[in-house]
């Protein structure tokens, strides 16, 4: 097309081929002297962004390791907040069942426990508190998709309406929006505003994880890439119900594989893991996890803004896990000097005593798994009275956690290593993680060389059945498997 467009110019008499041959050498050179002073760019950030993320690490895989944020608070000072967000202003007529709702909730903190919903709440209103403007939009968020949050509620009889987080920061500070269905607009809408107001927590939910997929351009163009492409960083989080709850295809899956796809990090080097020289998640383009507690999910919240640099957040949140009893925390697990777990070991004292610096060779199988499926594994070896295989979580999938997963490995020299899942075995997490285990198993005393296997729904074409049936045949079948179950323990 060049050679044509040249020889028409010079055919007309506007150039001579002197002329353009010229040209065309001087743009190759301005190309090249451009790409050559590439290395020097490091002010990525201009004008009015540039004032906003003052005094951030910024540069991309420039700096040094950033020093980890405590996120957990007095207990004292929960049990406070926890006072306030139940707390309505006299007179205001609650629905009977939001009212249930309410005063469960401040049954529960009293009792000293959080559930999902409530951790939320915690980190929001923590954060509010600290001066921190938060920012939340999605598909009946107001409420939550499965009236787990009801953080807007309404007076029955004169239609006011009162948020109930209004007693904790400025007016204004908390920012709660339900949006409409357009996913690619509201999504393109929220990272913007997440990268001009780095100091905010900035989170955009999807009413179902699957209804991320007609946002995919901004994702994949916009925040897995911007920060390599542009040198542009943001905080936006992600929040994508996921779990497999026999809802069918649509309303299972948030696409898990497709933002582990996406991430950059390598799968067959083992990196700097110590705590004071990590700098996994600086030097990746993004953070996805898929937590199993609300402790962890109060701590990755505060540690989203908690920290001198920004990175977007994706987060599988769960659906049944919301009013799972044994889902629930401590507030222990949030108290002062407590922090993100990236990585939750075995903790049944009967197959591993975590207060003792010993191993168990007894252990024939350690399970690894992420997400709400460890529940249902649990239950299983509870009910079939299994002492001999372990279940630990990887809570934060990507950075992945090389150094956890070995070290607790090796407390099993004699287990079997296997992965499971409830996603089909082409989706999910696995072909993640798989080469990652391997890799961090070659530092273990007792599994090096050794590689996963697979526990799971088979291949499948859709995310999930749409016959309940189905599902609970396939749920039943995949849990046995993962526990080496083969009618002997049943």
């Amino acid at each position: 097309m060049l050679s044509q467009y040249q020889k028409k110019l010079v055919a007309e008499g506007v150039v001579t081929q002197e002329e353009a041959h010229a040209l065309e050498k001087q743009y190759e050179t301005q190309c090249l002297e451009a790409f050559e002073r590439r290395a020097q760019f490091i002010e990525p950030f201009k004008g009015d962004l540039e004032y906003h993320w003052k005094g951030f690490k910024r540069y991309y895989r420039l700096d040094g390791a950033a020093k980890v944020a405590s996120t957990g608070l007095p207990v004292s000072q929960l049990k406070a907040f926890g006072e306030v967000m139940t707390t309505l202003p006299e007179g205001f007529n609650l629905h009977s069942a939001v009212q249930r709702f309410v005063t469960e909730r401040q049954k529960m903190l009293n009792e000293g426990l959080i559930d999902w919903a409530t951790a939320e709440a915690l980190a929001f209103a923590s954060l509010l508190n600290e001066g921190i403007h938060v920012r939340l939009s999605g598909q009946d968020v107001e409420r939550g998709t499965f009236t787990q949050r009801h953080h807007v509620v309404h007076d029955q009889r004169n239609f006011n309406t009162y948020n109930m987080l209004s007693g904790f920061g400025k007016p204004g500070q908390y920012s709660l929006s339900n949006s409409h269905l357009s996913e690619y607009g509201v999504l393109g809408y929220e990272l913007g505003y997440s990268m001009v107001s780095p100091h905010s927590l900035v989170a955009w939910e999807a009413h179902f994880g699957d209804f991320v997929n007609t946002a995919q351009c901004v994702i994949d163009q916009f925040i897995s890439a911007g920060e390599q492409k542009w040198g542009s960083q943001n905080g936006l989080v992600l929040l994508l119900p996921h779990g497999y709850e026999g809802q069918g295809p649509e309303h299972s899956s948030g696409r898990l594989e497709r933002f582990l796809q996406l991430c950059d990090d390598d799968e067959d080097h083992y990196p700097e893991m110590s705590h004071l020289a990590r700098t996994q998640i600086q030097q990746g383009n993004w953070q996805v996890a898929n937590c199993t507690t609300p402790a962890n999910y109060f701590h990755i919240l505060r540690r989203q803004v908690h920290r001198p640099f920004r990175k977007p957040l994706v987060i599988m949140t769960p659906k049944s896990l919301l009013r799972l009893a044994a889902a629930k925390s401590p507030l222990s697990a949030i108290d002062a000097n407590t922090g993100f777990q990236r990585f939750i070991p075995e903790t049944n004292p009967i197959v591993f005593d975590t207060t003792k610096d010993t191993v168990n060779p007894n252990v024939k199988r350690l399970v690894l798994c992420t997400g709400k499926v460890y529940y249902d594994l649990v239950a299983m070896r509870e009910k079939a009275d299994i002492t001999d295989v372990a279940i630990a979580r990887i809570e934060q999938i990507s950075p992945f956690p090389f150094d956890l997963v070995h070290r607790h490995a090796d407390n099993f020299p004699n287990a079997e290593i296997v992965w499971s899942q409830e996603e089909p075995k082409n989706q999910g997490a696995w072909s993640y993680v798989k080469p990652r285990i391997t890799t961090a198993l070659k530092k273990s005393a007792n599994h090096s060389g050794k590689s996963p296997s697979y526990t799971g729904r088979k291949t499948s074409a859709s995310t999930a059945t749409g016959n309940k049936n189905n599902h609970k045949e396939e749920q039943y079948s995949l849990i046995k498997d993962a526990l080496g179950i083969y009618n002997k323990h049943e």
